[in-house]
């Protein structure tokens, strides 16, 4: 039975959404505010997160941030709020979540997504393990953290840069194509406006790059870009 730790300060919707995900044989454990959730976290364990982010104390952007500083990226995490406007979109993931739900919404969503997010975190041993950490020179990734590291020196990512760079280390040498970063940083199919691509790339570059004779990313004309020197 997969645990869900519910974050929700209005009690008429965590009742609703505690019943819902209850009869549908998931256990949930229900805070009503960011700094109760936190210390619940630290002494327990679930397999799956849904936070509010507009909490007193503590939002759920914050804590969503604390617990992946702390406890890494192997537990799911969805966020419900009334904001929904693109930026407060990419807040969200950016602070490390891995889908963002606008109220009013419908408990059939809230559902479908929570079970996608637990099939996607359950192991398969068909697939091959993931390694504890991936190398390229003096560039490392720990993919159960998301730390990155450049000649000793820590990288602050954001989620999606971090993405990216995975994406690029696990096909060192190789290019990659704008539409293939698209589907797999982005989750989405390839559309005209693909230019958000060049935009993170410029900002991994400025992280990754910048101060280092040796430059790692690469722009291949006419298909995309690579991680090579």
């Amino acid at each position: 039975m997969a645990r869900i730790l519910l974050v929700e300060d209005e009690p008429n919707i965590s009742s609703f959404i505690e019943r819902g995900l209850g009869e549908f044989g998931y256990e949930v454990q229900v805070a009503s505010d960011g700094q109760s959730a936190w210390l619940l976290l630290q002494k327990d364990s679930f397999d799956l997160l849904v936070l509010d982010i507009i909490m007193p104390g503590m939002s759920g952007l914050e804590l969503c941030r604390k617990y992946r500083e702390v406890f890494g990226y192997a537990v799911p995490v969805v966020m419900l709020t009334a904001l929904g406007t693109t930026e407060d979109i990419v807040g969200g993931l950016d602070a490390g979540a891995d889908d963002y739900l606008v109220k009013p919404f419908s408990f059939r969503e809230l559902k479908a997504r929570v079970s996608a997010l637990l099939r996607r975190r359950s192991s398969d041993p068909s697939e091959p393990s993931v390694p504890k950490v991936l190398q390229y020179m003096d560039l490392s990734l720990e993919p159960a953290t998301r730390r990155a590291v450049r000649n000793g020196k820590a990288v602050d990512l954001t989620t999606r840069e971090y993405k990216l760079l995975e994406y690029l280390i696990i096909h060192q040498g190789a290019p990659v194509s704008r539409e293939d970063l698209i589907k797999a940083v982005w989750e989405r199919e390839p559309d005209r406006n693909m230019n958000v691509v060049d935009v993170y790339v410029n900002y991994l570059r400025g992280k990754i790059d910048k101060g280092f004779r040796k430059k790692m990313i690469r722009t291949v004309t006419g298909i995309g870009y690579m991680l090579g020197i």
